[in-house]
């Protein structure tokens, strides 16, 4: 039974990883005919029906209406913020770089997860914290030339990233309650309720775009969108929200990977370099959760 439990963790990581990081290459060749408040409703409503279809054939039952407001707020925040904050960044911000960026979603869950639950964090957990926000500051820093945008596109994907880290740490009751996959379709559809404040030319947008441009919008509804938010609603619920987060290091190599076959982006070195500085203080502060923080904690969050 564990033998299943884990390799199920592993396939829901891998979906999670390579599904995740295609969707940063996909924003950015979406944008070239959306704008990013077009792009998240769009996305989100393709999820949204795709949903409700699955829903209705496997009776998913409604949520308590006392926990409504919950609901919508860490939808409005996972999905809502998080994507459209996303959406603008990558306006100025490369695929791979972004990526980079949202990697750092495991550094705020676990300071989160320290202020909301005193989960121990200990001191390999700072120095991979300080690491972490060093490679940010050298990315920001190494693509500063001047160009206010590009500055403030940084500054977006780190709001995103900050966005969904609130998600993923505060899902928890609402995950053993009402099981991972229902909970995150009432996320998904809650996110989905609040961009439709930008419905008004959608569809002009749709029949300008390139149907190979829509094509892509469709793929990012049907699959980053929904699967990957499956898979760590499912970590979550057997690990907790650190380590369902944990394996988001390694999505920025596939990102860049991806980027560059599709978008022929070609990452700069300070953009390498500051990823590599990002990386290894998510993995210094994930490897001391693993190995250190007590059961209990860990649980607390998850």
């Amino acid at each position: 039974m564990g033998n299943k439990l884990q390799l199920k963790l592993i396939t829901a990581h891998l979906l999670t990883i390579i599904l995740w990081a295609s969707a940063f290459p996909g924003i950015r060749a979406a944008l070239t005919a959306y704008s990013p408040e077009h792009l998240s409703l769009l996305r989100l409503l393709i999820g949204s029906v795709f949903l409700i279809i699955v829903a209705l054939i496997i009776k998913i039952r409604l949520p308590e209406p006392k926990d409504l407001p919950f609901i919508l707020l860490l939808g409005f925040l996972g999905f809502s913020v998080y994507q459209t904050a996303l959406n603008y960044g990558e306006q100025t911000v490369s695929a791979g770089v972004a990526s980079l960026l949202v990697s750092t979603t495991p550094i705020f869950t676990a300071l989160l997860a320290l202020i909301f639950f005193r989960a121990k964090i200990g001191i390999r957990g700072w120095i991979g914290a300080l690491i972490g926000f060093a490679g940010v500051a050298f990315i920001s820093l190494g693509g500063s030339t001047g160009n206010l945008a590009l500055n403030l596109g940084l500054l977006l994907i780190l709001v995103a990233s900050f966005s969904e880290s609130i998600y993923f740490v505060f899902q928890s009751p609402y995950l053993k309650k009402y099981g991972f996959v229902p909970f995150t379709m009432y996320a998904i559809w809650s996110g989905t309720l609040f961009m439709l404040l930008f419905i008004p030319g959608l569809g002009h947008e749709i029949s300008e775009a390139p149907l190979d441009v829509t094509m892509t919008v469709v793929y990012l509804g049907l699959f980053p969108t929904v699967i990957p938010y499956f898979a760590l609603a499912y970590i979550t619920s057997h690990s907790g929200a650190s380590e369902a987060t944990s394996s988001l290091y390694l999505t920025p190599a596939f990102a860049f990977l991806i980027a560059w076959i599709w978008l022929g982006e070609v990452p700069p070195f300070y953009a390498i370099l500051g990823g590599v500085i990002v990386l290894l203080g998510v993995f210094v502060s994930n490897t001391k959760s693993k190995e250190k923080q007590p059961k209990k904690e860990i649980e607390a969050v998850s």
